[in-house]
């Protein structure tokens, strides 16, 4: 008997995003195979549920087969992560109406509660521009700071995960993202939002 399991190389993000061109079933095999363990970490900083987090992943599954064509991602694994961030979040909000459930995007997104004021609601925001704005600033910052704010704020990380990817102390990430909540809100005045 040979112990050492031969191990399968993952396709080609080229390869996969063909697959689906030609609706060809295995693409969702596949794109299972290379980014099942990241969707689905994504999923689950999100919703704290092993079983909603792997629906979220046959519901990333199908959308990306209904999304492709007629669209071709330049970044398939970016493409699969807004998928799946926007179905979790869906479910999320589903699930908070019917229960309280404990989310690390709820907390990653209640630090930013204070810059947007209690007007918030009262002004109506550009999104394209404050997104532009955001992606702006983000390109000043250090590849750290990059990675801590995406960690964070877009795929809802705990900050103890933070730290460790990192190898730095869960108060250097503390104090990492202080400096970045306080850039932001800078850049954010200077450009004639209201903070």
């Amino acid at each position: 008997m040979n112990i050492f399991k031969r191990m399968r190389v993952p396709v080609s993000d080229e390869e996969i995003v063909n697959l689906y061109w030609e609706r060809d079933e295995r693409a969702i095999e596949e794109t299972d195979i290379k980014y099942h363990k990241y969707l689905f970490a994504i999923a689950y900083n999100i919703l704290y549920s092993d079983e909603d987090s792997e629906e979220c992943l046959n519901d990333t599954y199908i959308g990306a087969w209904n999304s492709m064509p007629p669209q071709r991602p330049l970044n398939l694994k970016a493409f699969l992560t807004t998928i799946v961030r926007r179905v979790a979040i869906n479910r999320y909000n589903e699930s908070k109406k019917q229960r309280n459930i404990p989310s690390n995007l709820t907390a990653a997104l209640d630090e930013f509660d204070y810059m947007l004021g209690d007007n918030s609601i009262e002004y109506e925001i550009d999104e394209k521009r404050l997104g532009e704005v955001i992606s702006a600033y983000l390109k000043t910052l250090s590849k750290r700071h990059r990675y801590v704010f995406m960690s964070r704020y877009y795929m809802a990380e705990p900050i103890e995960k933070i730290a460790s990817d990192l190898s730095v102390s869960k108060s250097t990430v503390n104090k990492d993202i202080a400096i970045i909540k306080e850039g932001l809100k800078n850049a954010l005045e200077k450009e004639g939002y209201k903070v």
